[in-house]
């Protein structure tokens, strides 16, 4: 820049030497000249910012290799136990007598506790007072009968009185088993809420029985995921509260949806686990995409724009803009289904402080 200032002032000097007879023609010669050494000036000074200005983007890039690629469904469900339920009296009455306790194991139909019914039982040893009657009375007109003495009537009204009364019997000890709390499964009494004199109802306060070595997965899906989950389908289970998780499939998933909700239930059978039980909170995992060989990319390297899905690669040391097609994404990452190939190298970190072209210094590359 210095020499063209030198050679802009040396003709200058010798344009006023010269002395021209015509000033004007003279001024606007050297009018011409200064404007011809303005332009080199600023296109040399704009040449020279531009090198100055060029300066390397530090990066940190991806490499792509087909690998294994599973998309999931993420739903919460709870844990139940396949046999839950409240044994309940069947007629109300005063407790007289309780035979568990919560944590011991019971067996079907075993007496868990008693209500009064002492009326009952007195209507019952009356009524099998008459049954024996009535018998004693059947026993002997059938002796007759067969001897050929009396009336047929005779005989058929005895038979029938005994068998009214054994029906009599039988119905009122029906009846005073409705005072009786049995087990209607095998398991361990998890709740008891009755307490001795207490005024029991049916289906108000009862004793829970669980089979705790039976136990499920029970969860609602959204209505969305329909045509995504399905039963038989595999599924990762994760127990926060018990540290553990553990893969198997769906082992029924409804096919109504439920029109409050807009959701339909799905249950996953559990195997034994001492650490697991009923009402634990799980994470479902459902599998309902999976390629073996899929093309993946961090989230963060994939830029959005009007006109697509795109992402930067490195080129040796420069910038190179690829669009891209993105298929499902899960975990932070997206499957490419068109536009890059194994071996591409992925802008990740600075991928939204560069442009197409420019250039960048990879700092850790990640296979």
């Amino acid at each position: 820049m210095k020499k063209i200032l030198y050679i802009s002032a040396i003709l200058f000097l010798s344009a006023c030497a010269n002395k021209p007879k015509d000033k004007a023609a003279e001024l606007a010669d050297l009018k011409s000249q200064e404007a011809a050494l303005n332009g080199k000036i600023t296109k040399l000074e704009t040449e020279l910012g531009k090198k100055d200005s060029v300066k390397s983007t530090d990066v940190s890039t991806f490499i792509v290799n087909p690998g294994k690629f599973t998309n999931y469904v993420q739903i919460q469900g709870k844990i139940d136990a396949q046999d839950n339920v409240m044994a309940y009296p069947q007629s109300p009455g005063v407790i007289t007598a309780i035979y568990v306790k919560p944590g011991q194991r019971v067996r079907k139909g075993q007496l868990l506790a008693q209500l009064d019914n002492s009326v009952l039982n007195q209507n019952i040893a009356q009524a099998e007072t008459q049954v024996n009657l009535n018998r004693t009375l059947f026993e002997r007109q059938k002796n007759l009968w067969d001897q050929k003495i009396g009336t047929e009537v005779q005989f058929l009204q005895a038979q029938t009185a005994l068998q009214s009364s054994l029906k009599q019997v039988s119905s009122l000890r029906q009846q005073a088993d409705m005072y009786r709390i049995t087990s209607p499964i095998n398991g361990s009494v998890d709740q008891m809420d009755l307490k001795l004199g207490q005024v029991a109802q049916p289906g108000n306060a009862g004793i829970r029985i669980v089979n705790g070595d039976i136990l499920k997965v029970k969860a609602d899906v959204p209505e969305s995921y329909a045509t995504r989950v399905n039963q038989g389908d595999n599924v990762l289970i994760l127990f926060p509260d018990a540290h553990d998780s553990l893969t198997t499939k769906i082992s029924f998933a409804a096919k109504v949806i439920d029109a409050a909700s807009r959701s339909f239930g799905v249950e996953v059978r559990l195997p034994q686990h001492k650490t697991l039980r009923p009402n634990m909170t799980a994470i479902l995992k459902i599998a309902d995409y999976s390629k073996s060989n899929a093309l993946v990319a961090p989230i963060n390297a994939i830029q959005r724009s009007e006109a697509g899905d795109y992402v930067f690669v490195d080129e040796n040391g420069i910038a190179k803009r690829k669009n891209v097609k993105v298929g499902a994404s899960y975990g932070g990452k997206s499957e490419i289904l068109s536009g890059l190939s194994p071996g591409d190298e992925l802008v990740t970190e600075g991928a939204s402080e560069i442009e197409d072209g420019d250039k960048i210094r990879v700092l850790n590359p990640v296979n």
